[in-house]
């Protein structure tokens, strides 16, 4: 079984390649695709598996109009994220960026012991109760992203949300969020109607359509981590705002559900889940679930020429949340989770 993230030229043949790592991709092209009000037309990804009930392509009637053409930009939409610039990011309304604390859409502070504390909880009983664990922890991201800026009437890209809890919180903000997803089997019984069954590594999008381009919790599932943060920066417009979260391989949460006996070795550590358990794990390494470090993603995110890094941040800690994160070997460790807020240049 291969990760649904594995790199489309690493798949079957006659499947797109993927796009170059380390600059942004081509859109790819749109000949006999159906129109989509929104979004670009969807073309080689929409050969994909489909979900029973999910569209190709999302498209409420209100959404902005993009470009048509495939590899050229689309257009902008009106009005930018507020935020000012890279290094203070302060929102319109009031909502602050970088480390200040706020206390918007959860109440919690941020970073502070009190969320962090609350998201722990959270995270415990992920198991018997998901719906309200991730619930939690998308009104947290939510709030992450409005410290730069308030999402409504606003683009976000939501590139592999599973089940949608990200999606629909966004778009209970007044967002035109969409979620693209390549794992039918995440999408859970009544996928929302902006759900797009797609691969991260072509999105059926045009250049630079989102305000937001949004992923949680993804890139450590993901062969080819450059390519696909390269697809986020390409739809993303110049001056818009791209989330990356990752669980770092290092991390006490590195193993996912055979944590932390990961640091044991990876198949030893699925032997004892299964032992424990009495079934296999669901994930494995090199196949759905990759050792990403942090240093080498700073390094080589901090290399590109079309996004400035705004802030890298563990995403949890209740304080010394970027210090950590600038910290050499110590970081791999005690990060738990890297927060990249990077902000796409212009051309």
């Amino acid at each position: 079984m291969t990760s649904p993230w594995t790199r489309p030229d690493a798949q079957a043949s006659g499947t797109a390649h993927a796009p170059q790592a380390g600059r942004p991709a081509k859109a790819p092209g749109t000949a006999g695709a159906p129109r989509v009000p929104g979004v670009a037309e969807a073309a080689e990804t929409a050969r994909a598996p489909r979900a029973a009930g999910v569209p190709t392509a999302p498209g409420p009637a209100h959404a902005p109009e993009v470009s048509k053409s495939a590899g050229s930009p689309g257009k902008a939409v009106p009005g930018a994220v507020p935020g000012g610039n890279a290094e203070d990011p302060r929102a319109a309304d009031g909502g602050v960026g970088g480390g200040a604390e706020r206390t918007r859409g959860t109440g919690f502070k941020d970073p502070s012991l009190r969320r962090s504390l609350a998201l722990f909880q959270a995270f415990l009983h992920e198991q018997e109760d998901p719906e309200s664990c991730y619930t939690l922890l998308a009104r947290d991201a939510a709030d992450q992203v409005e410290a730069y800026g308030p999402v409504e009437g606003r683009v976000v890209v939501d590139v592999g949300g599973g089940s949608g809890y990200f999606t629909e919180e966004f778009r209970r903000r007044g967002a035109h969020a969409y979620l693209f997803e390549p794992d039918v089997r995440e999408l859970g019984p009544a996928p929302a109607g902006s759900t797009v069954v797609a691969d991260g590594y072509l999105l059926p999008l045009a250049d630079g359509v989102a305000d937001v381009c949004f992923s949680s919790n993804v890139l450590e599932h993901v062969a080819d981590p450059q390519t696909f943060l390269s697809e986020m920066v390409r739809v993303t417009r110049p001056g818009g705002l791209i989330y990356v979260s990752f669980t770092n391989w290092l991390s006490p949460w590195g193993g996912h559900e055979w944590a932390p006996w990961h640091y044991l070795g990876a198949e030893r550590a699925r032997a004892r889940y299964r032992r424990r358990t009495g079934r296999d794990a669901k994930h494995t390494l090199g196949e759905n679930l990759f050792a990403v470090h942090i240093g080498s993603t700073l390094r080589q995110v901090r290399a590109r020429d079309d996004v400035t890094v705004v802030s890298a941040r563990s995403r949890y800690w209740p304080f010394l949340a970027s210090a950590v994160a600038k910290t050499p070997g110590l970081r791999e460790f005690a990060t738990w989770n890297l927060l990249l807020i990077l902000r796409r240049c212009p051309p």
